[in-house]
C-alpha cells in the first residue's frame, strides 16, 4: 500500500510539474497588471504608460497600468509583494522603493525580496519655482532661501518620493529650512506650482520640461551632474555652487518574490525590446531622459543598483520615520 501511495504521489507531482511548466511556456495568456504606486499624470505614470504599450506589443497581451498611490508608494508596492508570483502583477516605480524600509519599519513585506526585472531609465531632477518667484538664478534663489528660511514652500510627491529626497538634500546642502508640502503624487504638486500656490519643487524632467518650455514655471538648475539636452541653458546645481549635488530618479520594474525564472526572463526580454522602440526613445528624449543601456535593463543590474541605494538613502533618512 505504501508503495502504491508513494507511486501515486510521484505521479501527481509529475503532473503538477508538467502543468506548471506548460503554464510558464504559455505565459502570458491574459492581460498583465502593471501597478504604479503614484498618481496618474506624474512622471512614474508617464514612464509606465510608454513602457506598457511597447511591452504589450512584444508579449502579445495588454499590459494595463493601475495607479495605486498612498504612503509614499509603499502601499502599491505592497500589493505587488503580496500578489501571486505568476507574472500577471508587476511593479513599476523609482528609487523611492529603496526608501521604504527606512521610512516604514513596520512594513508587512521586505522590498529587497521583490524579484527584479530590470532598470528602465534614469530621469534627471530639475529644481523649479513658480513663474513669479523673485529670484532670477540659483545664486538669487539660495539668497532668498536663507532670507526666508522656514517660510518658502516646496512641494513633493509625498514622503520617500524622489522629490522629497531632493528637498532633503537641498536643505542639507544650503542649511536653509523650507516648509514641505506633501501631495499624493507629482501631478497634483505640479498643478499647485503652476497655480502659484507653492514656491518650489524639485522634480523629474518628465514632469517639468513641458511646463518650463511653456513658461508656466521657472527652471533654476538640474539636480544631476550633467546638463540635459532638452534644457541646454539650464545649469546643474553643482555648476551653480552646490558642489556635489546629485540626485536622479531611476525607474525600474519588479515582480513578486518567487516569480519563476522563465517568466522573469520573458519579462526582461520584453522590457529590453520596449526600450529599443523608436517611439519610446523619441518620447523619452522629449522629456529630457533616455532608456538605460541594454546591459542595465537586466535583473542583475537592478539588483546591484537597488542594494547601493539602500545603503545611500538609509544614511540620508536615518532616524526619520514616516508619519
Amino acid at each position: 500500500m505504501r508503495r502504491i501511495l508513494a507511486a501515486g504521489a510521484a505521479i501527481c507531482a509529475l503532473m503538477l510539474g508538467g502543468v506548471e511548466t506548460r503554464a510558464q511556456e504559455a505565459y502570458p495568456s491574459r492581460p498583465i497588471t502593471l501597478i504604479v504606486p503614484a498618481a496618474a499624470g506624474g512622471p512614474s505614470d508617464t514612464v509606465a504608460r510608454l513602457v506598457a504599450q511597447a511591452m504589450s506589443a512584444k508579449l502579445g497581451q495588454q499590459v494595463l497600468v493601475d495607479n495605486r498611490g498612498g504612503a509614499g508608494g509603499s502601499l502599491g508596492a505592497g500589493q505587488v509583494a503580496k500578489a501571486a508570483p505568476d507574472g500577471y502583477t508587476l511593479l513599476l516605480y523609482h528609487i523611492g522603493v529603496a526608501t521604504f524600509s527606512a521610512l516604514y519599519p513596520n512594513l508587512p513585506y521586505n522590498p529587497a525580496e521583490l524579484t527584479p526585472v530590470g532598470l528602465i531609465t534614469e530621469v534627471p531632477m530639475v529644481l523649479v519655482g513658480r513663474s513669479d518667484l523673485p529670484a532670477a538664478s540659483v545664486a538669487d534663489l539660495l539668497a532668498l532661501m536663507k532670507e526666508k528660511s522656514g517660510s518658502l514652500t516646496i512641494g513633493t510627491a509625498g514622503v520617500g518620493a524622489v522629490s522629497h529626497l531632493c528637498a532633503l538634500l537641498l536643505e542639507k546642502a544650503t542649511g536653509a529650512k523650507m516648509v514641505e508640502v506633501p501631495y499624493k503624487g507629482s501631478g497634483p504638486a505640479m498643478l499647485d506650482l503652476v497655480g502659484k500656490r507653492i514656491d518650489l519643487m524639485c522634480d523629474q524632467s518628465t514632469n517639468t520640461v513641458n511646463q518650463i518650455k511653456a513658461g508656466d514655471i521657472k527652471a533654476y538648475g538640474v539636480a544631476s551632474r550633467q546638463r540635459i539636452p532638452v534644457l541646454p541653458d539650464v545649469p546643474t546645481l553643482d555648476q551653480s555652487g552646490l558642489k556635489g549635488f546629485d540626485i536622479s530618479a531611476w525607474h525600474a520594474m519588479w515582480a513578486p518574490k518567487g516569480t519563476p525564472e522563465p517568466i522573469r526572463q520573458k519579462l526582461a526580454e520584453a522590457l529590453v525590446a520596449a526600450l529599443k522602440d523608436p517611439a519610446v526613445i523619441a518620447r523619452f528624449a522629449s522629456l529630457g531622459t533616455a532608456p538605460v543601456e541594454e546591459g542595465l535593463a537586466t535583473p542583475a543590474a537592478l539588483d546591484k543598483q537597488f542594494k547601493a541605494e539602500l545603503d545611500r538613502l538609509g544614511t540620508l533618512l536615518a532616524g526619520m520615520e514616516a508619519k
